[in-house]
């Protein structure tokens, strides 16, 4: 089995893991969950395409 650690970097588009529909639930939960916004012209795919960027956009959020 493979560590967490090492599948942060795989694009979860090209895993089949995310998807548009699944991008909207996504965007949805972190709101939720962290207390952010994440504006539309954030939501590049190639900005939220692995777990890394994800932590990564979620943190300079709630710093913003």
């Amino acid at each position: 089995m493979e560590d967490i650690s090492d599948m942060m970097d795989e694009d979860l588009f090209d895993a089949g893991v995310l998807d548009s529909m699944g991008t909207v639930e996504l965007v949805i939960e972190l709101e939720t969950t962290f207390n952010i916004k994440i504006p539309v012209s954030d939501m590049g795919r190639d900005d939220w395409n692995t777990g890394n960027k994800i932590v990564e956009g979620v943190k300079e959020l709630q710093h913003a």
